[in-house]
């Protein structure tokens, strides 16, 4: 290497070791990676080397990403729709959902390309976007590190501060199927946080994504009957409630914006569904299981949030659910069955947390305690989470704070910069039209963060004040 080697009136300077010469010099091909000429070297196809021990078919993939889409985030759309009136909550909807759509799809392409260049089978979210720092512009590359490793704990933090949601959203709605028939052993949402830890518990143990297929498939049919119970009493003798407005205050709207980003965002669990799939190459493209899994959300968020809100207007809950009749057994099986499905999905989103925590410890411990190291990971995640969900019961506060803090930035300000970074030198397009997209994507990110937070402390803080035991307490502590 670095001399010059002659063979049959080739000249090769600077030639890479590891390229391969095809004996047939009548097919010559160069191709550049990076700043490395390559010569007569196949270009490197990370979905030929893949060797997932547990590969899932492409279904078996839509019913994960519509599930991880799916969850308890829906029944939160009318409440979303109340922050945005009904005519905005339409529009913002389908501009929502395709800014979505489009940030997985170029952290997913872009994962695609830069694996190409690194010669590895598949990556990470935080792997994909160090990887674009280390192969993108030479003044960004010493920051890959540093980008890889925030967003392995940013994602982290996100899905843990998820996984309360769904703690409060399964506690608040047995709680009111239970309270109906133990009137007076009322329990506290706090109390129904602490019953549902066994069966956590013993959900977060499952930890192949192969084996979550089947109980993302129930949790899938669990929804479509909930849903289908949900429309029928908001169909039910529809009237427009005369609270319900068409356009909302614009000072609502940055909660609009980061609870429709909560309930759509799926992004973190997109890259490991795409790394784990048998055929990686149906994920993206049409109809590709990313845009059909989209399609899909998008639609039934759009329906369930404006016939919701246009049913119940100003009186929605943080879940639909919440709002259908308590002595209603249908409404009651309604409530139960969603509750089961965000029990089932549990293990899907712990499994991204998980994902980053373990390739963190593994090295570090033993191969024999590497299984209850494991268990006693899980099982802390999940009493974690209880506890938090314990500390803070409100539903509709806590998607909105996870919405504006970690969703905005990690599914829309993060693939809007990876994009620029990895495109910066491969072509910004004509006019510069990827960069000045993504400074818009940016912008909406930054609305949602900073605006959707204050506005959703505000919130607490009279909701705090309303409250008559919590004010009594405040007084008697004052005095």
């Amino acid at each position: 290497m670095g001399g010059v080697e002659k063979k049959d009136g080739i000249v090769l300077n600077n030639f890479n070791s590891t390229a391969n010469l095809t004996s047939n010099s009548g097919f010559q091909s160069t191709l550049t990676l990076g700043s490395k000429e390559v010569i007569n070297e196949k270009a490197y196809d990370p979905f030929e080397h893949r060797n997932v021990e547990h590969p899932t078919s492409t279904m078996g993939s839509l019913a994960h990403l519509l599930k991880s889409s799916l969850g308890s985030g829906v029944l939160a759309m009318p409440a979303a729709f109340k922050n945005a009136g009904l005519v905005m909550g339409v529009i913002g909807n389908i501009f929502i959902g395709f800014i979505c759509t489009h940030c997985v799809y170029v952290l997913v392409k872009t994962s695609q390309e830069v694996c190409v260049e690194a010669k590895k089978p598949s990556m990470g979210f935080a792997e994909t976007c160090g990887a674009a720092f280390e192969f993108g512009p030479k003044k960004l590359r010493p920051w890959s590190n540093f980008v890889r490793i925030f967003v392995d704990y940013a994602l982290t933090c996100t899905y843990l501060a998820a996984l309360c949601v769904y703690v409060v959203f399964i506690a608040e709605n047995f709680k009111q199927v239970l309270d109906v028939y133990a009137p007076n052993d009322n329990l506290s949402v706090q109390a129904y946080c602490a019953l549902t830890l066994v069966p956590l518990v013993l959900m977060s143990q499952i930890r192949n994504l192969k084996w979550l297929v089947p109980f993302s498939a129930i949790a899938n049919v669990f929804l479509v009957i909930c849903f289908g119970i949900t429309l029928y009493y908001i169909f039910k003798d529809l009237p427009v409630k005369s609270e319900a407005t068409m356009v909302a205050s614009v000072s609502k709207w940055p909660l609009f914006i980061s609870t429709v980003v909560f309930a759509m965002e799926g992004i973190g669990v997109v890259m490991p569904i795409e790394n784990e799939m048998a055929k990686p190459q149906h994920f993206l493209g049409c109809p590709g299981v990313l845009n059909v899994a989209m399609t899909v959300v998008v639609t039934l968020y759009g329906l369930v949030g404006l016939f919701g809100y246009m049913t119940f207007g100003d009186t929605v809950h943080g879940s639909v659910t919440l709002n259908l009749p308590k002595d209603d057994v249908l409404a009651q099986a309604a409530k139960i069955l969603m509750a089961l499905a965000i029990l089932f999905t549990y293990s899907l989103q712990l499994y991204v947390p998980m994902e980053m925590i373990w390739r963190q410890l593994k090295d570090k411990i033993t191969v024999r305690y590497h299984n209850i190291t494991q268990i006693a990971i899980r099982t802390a995640a999940v009493v974690g989470s209880v506890i938090l969900a314990a500390a803070i019961p409100n539903l509709e506060l806590v998607i909105n704070l996870c919405g504006a803090i970690f969703l905005s930035t990690l599914g829309l300000l993060t693939p809007a910069i990876v994009d620029t970074v990895h495109n910066w030198d491969r072509g910004l397009g004509f006019f510069y039209w990827k960069l000045f997209k993504n400074i818009f994507i940016a912008m909406i990110s930054l609305l949602a963060f900073f605006a959707g937070t204050f506005i959703a402390i505000q919130d607490m803080v009279n909701k705090i004040s309303a409250d008559p035991v919590l004010e009594k307490h405040l007084n008697t502590t004052r005095s």
